[in-house]
């Protein structure tokens, strides 16, 4: 359905949010936009704090329709084997990305990347089903 590519930047978590807003609009999802714009900015976030690469690299974002459901990935060339969900305290003021997507999502997952890295994924079922 639709990608994008963002510098690694700060402000690419905005950018994220507006391009999936604007691109999906057309979709009708009759998920929450919010629910998903919320987990892309949490999954986008950490893309750009845990990437590493020694050459420039960019955050790649797709999002496609898998039967009723929406799944979205997110790549960025960092090690898979480090995402993790955190237990934050209540006084820490990070570490809970993971646990919102895990709250928001009907599945998520994490593993190797086909462009070399990371990808996190998140599934929301009967984003289609009215």
């Amino acid at each position: 359905m639709g990608s994008m590519t963002l510098y690694p930047v700060p402000e690419s978590v905005a950018r994220a949010r507006r391009w999936f807003r604007k691109l999906t609009a057309r979709h009708h999802l009759a998920c929450s936009v919010d629910d998903c714009v919320l987990m892309i900015s949490e999954l986008v976030t950490n893309a750009i704090l845990y990437g590493e690469a020694e050459e420039p690299w960019r955050v790649r974002v797709e999002w496609w329709r898998v039967g009723e459901a929406l799944r979205v990935d997110v790549h960025n060339p960092g090690f898979p084997n480090q995402v993790r969900m955190r237990e934050p305290d209540a006084d820490d003021a990070h570490g809970r990305g993971l646990c919102l997507v895990d709250t928001l999502a009907d599945s998520w997952c994490a593993g190797p990347s086909r462009f070399g890295g990371t990808m996190v994924s998140f599934l929301v079922d009967d984003a289609w089903k009215l």
